[in-house]
C-alpha cells in the first residue's frame, strides 16, 4: 500500500509539471493562434528572474509567485507590442519570428548569465514516508497549478474580462463594432501567457535548475500537450496533462525517462489520429 501511495505522488508530481509548463502556451496559441517556439525561453526566464530577485534578498514566495511573472509578463507584452502584433494571421511568419527571438534570448541569456546550471533552494523541505523522503514543495507546485487551472476556467466563463477576451479571439470584427480594443486584449492575453510561463519557470527553478538552453527541454512537451487538449484552452490541457503525463510518468516508473518521453508522444500521435482536433474538439465543444 505505502509503495502504491508513493507512485500515485510521483505521477501526480509529474502531472502538475506538466500542466504547468503547458499553460501560458496554451492560452497563447489557443486563443491567438499564435505559435510561440520561445515559449521555452519565457520559461527560463522566469528561473532566472526567482533566482536574481531571492539573491537580492526578495523572500523566495514572493520571488516565485510574483515577480517572475510580472518580469516575464510585462517582457511579453513589449514583444507583442513590438514584434507579435504584425504578425497575425501569419502563422509561418510568427513561426519564425519567435524562433529567432528563442535563438537570440539563448544567447542573451548564455552571455549574461553563463552556461551553467543555477538554482535556488526548494522551500518547506521534505518529509519522511515508507522509508523514501516526499518533497513538501513538489506538492505545493501541484497545488499552484490546480489554483490556475481553477482561477482561468473561473474567469474565461464566469466574468466580463474573459469574455471580452474570447470575443476578441473568436470574432475580431464583430468585437470592434462593440467597442472592444483588440489591440489592448492581444497585449494583456500574450502578456497573461508569457506570465504563467515565467511562473512556470520560477517553480521548477528549485527543482531542476536553470540553465539558458533550457527551454528545449520543454517546449516539445508543452505543444505536444497543447495539440492534445484540442480547442478548449483549461479544460483541454488539464486533460492532455492528466493523460500524457500519466503515461509519461508509468512509463519511467517501468523503464527509464527516455522511455517514458518516447510513451508520451506516442500517446499523443495515436490520440491525434483518433481525434484530430484535440480531446475536447468533439467530446467537450462548449468548455472553456
Amino acid at each position: 500500500m505505502d509503495y502504491f501511495l508513493l507512485t500515485l505522488i510521483q505521477l501526480i508530481d509529474s502531472v502538475g509539471e506538466l500542466l504547468l509548463i503547458s499553460i501560458g502556451l496554451a492560452v497563447i496559441f489557443g486563443m491567438m493562434k499564435v505559435i510561440n517556439l520561445a515559449h521555452g525561453e519565457f520559461i527560463m526566464l522566469g528561473g532566472f528572474a526567482a533566482i536574481y530577485a531571492t539573491r537580492a534578498g526578495i523572500n523566495v514566495w514572493i520571488a516565485i509567485l510574483v515577480v517572475a511573472p510580472l518580469a516575464v509578463g510585462l517582457f511579453g507584452m513589449i514583444l507583442e507590442r513590438l514584434i507579435i502584433r504584425h504578425l497575425y494571421g501569419r502563422m509561418i511568419d510568427t513561426m519564425l519570428a519567435t524562433w529567432g527571438l528563442s535563438l537570440l534570448l539563448t544567447g542573451l541569456a548564455t552571455t549574461l548569465f553563463g552556461n551553467s546550471v543555477q538554482g535556488i533552494s526548494a522551500p518547506l523541505g521534505s518529509v519522511s514516508f515508507a522509508g523514501y523522503s516526499i518533497s513538501l514543495y513538489s506538492q505545493m507546485m501541484v497545488l499552484i497549478g490546480l489554483v490556475i487551472v481553477s482561477s482561468g476556467y473561473l474567469v474565461m466563463r464566469y466574468t466580463r474580462m474573459g469574455l471580452i477576451a474570447r470575443a476578441a479571439m473568436q470574432n475580431p470584427e464583430m468585437a470592434a463594432s462593440l467597442g472592444i480594443n483588440r489591440s489592448r486584449t492581444y497585449a494583456y492575453t500574450f502578456g497573461v501567457g508569457a506570465a504563467l510561463s515565467g511562473l512556470a519557470g520560477a517553480l521548477l527553478a528549485p527543482l531542476s535548475g536553470v540553465v539558458p538552453t533550457m527551454g528545449a527541454a520543454y517546449i516539445a512537451k508543452a505543444f505536444i500537450t497543447v495539440i492534445t487538449g484540442g480547442a478548449s484552452i483549461i479544460t483541454g490541457v488539464s486533460l492532455s496533462s492528466t493523460l500524457l503525463g500519466s503515461i509519461g510518468s508509468i512509463t519511467t516508473f517501468l523503464s527509464n525517462p527516455i522511455f517514458g518521453d518516447i510513451a508520451l508522444l506516442l500517446a499523443a500521435l495515436i490520440l491525434l489520429r483518433l481525434l484530430p482536433t484535440g480531446i475536447t474538439g468533439k467530446i467537450l465543444r462548449r468548455a472553456a
